[in-house]
């Protein structure tokens, strides 16, 4: 075995230590989970019940609960930059991360470690969300391999996610400050295809929309998904799997060379 194999069997084998070590965590202590899922649960009952049919009206769309879910899948994903950021500026006020520093551990499986962690997070997430849209009559209707596929895209942009919220936990000081990262994904939520398709929006909002990354892999799940959908001409729309693959990768380019680059920093 080359010297590079064994680093890499190293750096695994610690990677998924650590990412043990934060879902146990999650499971003695599932308020995270729970805060989570919150807003979405409560976004199903109340848009797909009480604000449904206007909702529809304003989509566009006949059957709003089945436009509605695909949007709430990728809310959930969004808000688990909230709840990364908050886990990594915790443990680095508590010394947690300092400890992992003096480990004979590969340097990689911390932070490898955290986003492991928060993308089998988000797999609890839509598991607990898809049950919810099915009691509500949700049904995705392409076949396993198609709604396989929209789940995946979701899990990738979840993780593009992760690596934001491991970067923010490692700059700002305290958890209080971290919540106000968390207020700054509802305008990213908001103004994009979950609730409303942007074509429905004011000509000077509606371009923010169509290049917001949740709105590309929310336009690419419902085609998955075979939910209902009204989708624009413009070039984003027309191309949302395409740009549902290239957002979190772009956005994977730019934070986790920038968390790494943070965590090294903190550790001179």
């Amino acid at each position: 075995m080359t010297v590079m194999a064994r680093r890499l069997g190293w750096a695994l084998s610690d990677t998924g230590v650590v990412a043990r070590r934060y879902l146990s965590h999650l499971v003695h202590k599932p308020d995270e989970l729970i805060g989570t899922l919150l807003i979405p649960v409560l976004a199903v009952l109340l848009f797909g019940f009480v604000f449904g049919e206007t909702m529809g009206a304003a989509a566009g769309v006949d059957d709003y609960r089945d436009f509605l879910m695909p949007g709430l899948f990728a809310l959930t994903m969004a808000f688990g930059i909230g709840n990364t950021t908050i886990a990594v500026v915790t443990d680095a006020g508590r010394g947690v991360i300092d400890r992992f520093r003096t480990l004979p551990m590969a340097p990689s499986a911390l932070l490898a470690g955290r986003s492991v962690s928060d993308v089998v997070s988000g797999v609890v997430d839509l598991a607990v969300l898809a049950g919810m849209g099915l009691l509500i009559g949700w049904r995705w209707n392409e076949g396993w391999l198609s709604a396989l596929a929209a789940l995946g895209l979701l899990l990738w942009l979840r993780l593009a996610f992760t690596w934001i919220g491991i970067y923010l936990g490692l700059v700002v000081r305290s958890p209080e400050a971290a919540m106000k990262f968390f207020s700054l994904v509802f305008p990213l939520a908001m103004v994009a295809d979950t609730f409303v398709p942007t074509s429905s929006m004011p000509g000077w909002l509606a371009p923010l929309a169509e290049w917001n990354p949740l709105s590309a892999t929310v336009i690419a799940a419902r085609d998955l998904f075979g939910s209902p959908g009204v989708v624009s001409d413009s070039w984003v729309a027309q191309n949302a799997l395409l740009m549902a693959l290239v957002w979190p990768l772009v956005l994977l380019a730019v934070f986790v060379p920038l968390a790494v680059h943070r965590y090294r920093a903190a550790a001179r």
